[in-house]
Order: C-alpha cells, then structure tokens, then sequence
C-alpha cells in the first residue's frame, strides 16, 4: 500500500491542522478530560485520512474483455440509458457509490486505449441522487479494447468531494487494474457498457475495485 502521488499535499495540511487543533488545545485549555478525548478524535482523525487517500495493492482480474470495478463500493443502478455525451448510443449504466469509509483510488476498469477523456465542472449534490451523474463535477473517460469495443465511465463528485484526479490522456494505453487516479471524499463512479453485455453484479452488491468483475463485453 503507498499515499496516492496527488495526496501528498492534502495529508500535510490535514496533519498541520490536527497539530495545530491539538496544541491549542495542550496551550490554552489543558483540562486533561477535555484535552485527552479531543485530541485523541484528532488523532484518529489524521490516521483515518490517511488511509484513505492509500493506493491499496489488489489483485487484477481485468482484461479487455472483462470489465473490472473502478473502485470499492456499492451498487445503486443499474439500467439502461441514453448515452450522449460520447457514446451517443444506447448503453448499460452501473453506479457505484462510494462512502467515507471506502479507499477512494480508482482503477483502470478494462485494458485498451483511452479513446475520450473530458472534465466537466459542476454542483456537488449527495452523489447517489439520480441528477448527479449529470450536474455534479465529474470527469468522463473512454476506454476502447482491442476488439473496438468502448467501456465509458465518470468519476463524480460528491456532497463534499471537491477535487476529481484522472491520469487519462487520449491515446494512452492502459492496463486494467492500474491506477487511473482518485475522488477526495464521498463519491460515485458511473459505468455505461455496451447493452450486451454479461452484467456480473446485481443491485445491492458491495465491489472491490481490481478484483470484482462488473461485466464480460
């Protein structure tokens, strides 16, 4: 496991913060029964985001034929949709939502090449409403396979994520499992697959990114 390489910033100052609350609190308060648990809270704190803003080492299940979940997670759609940004066809979505506790790393869903890659400001409503898959920030990636087949897929922001990192570049060749950047806080990744595809996971079914298999297209 290692620190996400966009991280490194917003861990210092999650670190200084939680110093600075701490020796307030030692300096000016110094009632051990107010100062013991506090600063404890801030403590966990800082370690609890730390471990969130990991790259955790999975095993790959991915291929260019089998579509892997971006990141952990749960399901809550599953249908099918217009897809007109990109696509412009009709395609099977999948939304995975992420919560506070989850590894926000995201992954590389399929082997192939990045064929579009786009951010989109936005709002920031709760990320399993509905509205958010297109009025919230989210970035959108393509990924083509081989055989010519397209998986494409958004990082959305959430009620309090505020920054979306993608590695995408149009061209760039990727490998299922690999790092292909992080959300900061509660958010939702949104797949759209081809309509054939064999889904493998249902509604309600908890994901680990790299290692669960989404769908075979």
């Amino acid at each position: 496991m290692k620190l996400d390489r966009n991280s490194y910033g917003t861990i210092f100052l999650i670190y200084l913060l939680c110093a600075g609350v701490i020796w307030a609190l030692l300096r000016f308060v110094g009632i051990w029964w107010i100062c013991v648990p506090v600063c404890g809270a801030f403590v966990w704190a800082a370690c609890w985001q730390t471990m969130f803003h990991m790259v955790p080492c999975r095993s790959r299940s991915g291929s260019g034929n089998l579509v892997t979940a971006i990141s952990d997670g749960k399901v809550v759609i599953i249908e099918k949709v217009f897809e007109g940004e990109w696509l412009r066809r009709e395609a099977l979505q999948i939304s995975v939502y992420m919560d506070f506790w989850d590894v926000h790393a995201n992954f590389w869903p399929l082997t192939g090449e990045v064929s579009y890659t786009k951010y989109h400001p936005g709002k920031h409503f709760m990320a399993f409403k509905p509205k958010a898959s297109e009025e919230n920030e989210h970035h959108c990636t393509a990924i083509r396979n081989s055989d010519g087949r397209e998986v494409f897929f958004k990082q959305l922001a959430g009620g309090f994520a505020r920054r979306i990192v993608c590695y995408a570049r149009e061209g760039m060749k990727v490998e299922a499992g690999a790092q292909c950047g992080i959300i900061k806080f509660g958010s939702r990744i949104d797949y759209f697959l081809p309509p054939d595809a064999a889904l493998k996971v249902k509604l309600g079914d908890e994901v680990r990114a790299c290692e669960t298999v989404i769908a075979e297209i």
